[in-house]
């Protein structure tokens, strides 16, 4: 498995060409996993649950897949990758498998390529696949885009009410978790309260799909844990459990996968575009100068890109012609 994800990670070419085989040998075999994604912000205790929640699916007959994403050096472009070394018991579990990657750079949370590296869990067996963001604040929305359902973790005293209502990414979660309740279980029922009253507020005038007061329809709920006692997680996955079952019914889980398939293939269009810009014979030959001008002062960033652009187009209309 490590194998395969390091293939599909790689960037030379030749690798490529493999990796878009091994995918298509593995897309029957992956489907049947239920995909998790886990967000929040650093120090809220996102490894520490995973870890919680891991052992405990185990223990229900699961086999448990963690995708860890660790933010990378803008400077050295490394990564500590950390969060396997916080999982000591679940990373030695027969029935759970982690592989920690860096985000490289890539925004929203997410390494390139985890939708990857997701369908070779599935591949090998593991029906509970969860995807852990790097945890750098309210943009942190990609993995949304590729998971069934949406966690996010607050911590007690993380704000006040305008705190709770103002972050973009509340709009978009199915599940909030109040992790560390049991340092001061006052603070944790007070965020609740402020958290669910937001997402009431979300649902009257922002996402119009949990507007509605119909059972089969799934509404954004708030639940208290302690990761580190394993106190709620119970709970949590009876919540995870509801929410599987009403959005399979109502069919909501399928049209939420055909729709990410197909954000998928555009992502990767856009990278393929942007690297065979890039590698354009005209506009490596303007690059250099345009660079120099920008850096310069001497032409605006805009009106560079503009003429690279051009360029380009120029010289593929003249190879039509």
């Amino acid at each position: 498995m490590s194998k395969a994800i390091t293939l599909l990670e790689s960037t030379r070419v030749d690798h490529r060409a493999q990796a878009d085989e091994l995918l298509t040998q593995l897309l029957p075999h992956t489907g049947k996993a239920f995909r998790l994604g886990i967000s929040g912000v650093p120090g809220v205790g996102k490894s520490t649950f995973i870890e919680a929640l891991g052992l405990y699916l185990i223990g229900q007959g699961h086999r448990v897949a963690v995708l860890t994403i660790d933010p990378s050096s803008t400077v050295s472009g490394g990564s500590i990758l950390g969060d396997k070394t916080r999982m000591e018991h679940l990373s030695v579990h027969e029935k759970a498998y982690i592989r920690p990657s860096p985000s490289s750079g890539t925004l929203g949370g997410v390494a390139e390529k985890t939708r990857e590296a997701m369908l070779v869990c599935e591949a090998a067996g593991y029906d509970v696949v969860i995807v852990e963001t790097v945890g750098v604040g309210q943009s942190e929305i990609a993995v949304a885009g590729m998971t069934d359902m949406f966690v996010l973790m607050q911590l007690p005293n993380a704000g006040d009410d305008l705190q709770a209502i103002k972050k973009g990414v509340m709009e978009i979660a199915d599940l909030v978790v109040i992790n560390k309740a049991d340092i001061d279980k006052n603070a944790a029922t007070r965020a609740e309260a402020q958290i669910t009253s937001s997402l009431r507020l979300l649902s009257q005038h922002g996402n119009p799909e949990n507007a509605h007061h119909d059972e089969t329809l799934w509404h954004p709920k708030v639940v208290q844990i302690s990761a580190l006692l394993g106190q709620g997680v119970d709970a949590f996955w009876a919540a995870v459990t509801q929410f599987r079952q009403l959005q399979t019914a109502n069919g909501r889980l399928a049209t939420r996968r055909e729709k990410q398939a197909l954000a998928w293939m555009w992502e990767r269009i856009d990278a393929g575009l942007k690297l065979a810009f890039r590698q354009h014979p005209q506009v490596k030959e303007l690059l250099p100068q345009m660079q120099a001008d920008v850096a310069a002062g001497r032409i605006a960033a805009s009106t560079a890109a503009r003429n690279l652009l051009q360029a380009q187009s120029n010289h593929a209309l003249a190879a039509i012609k």
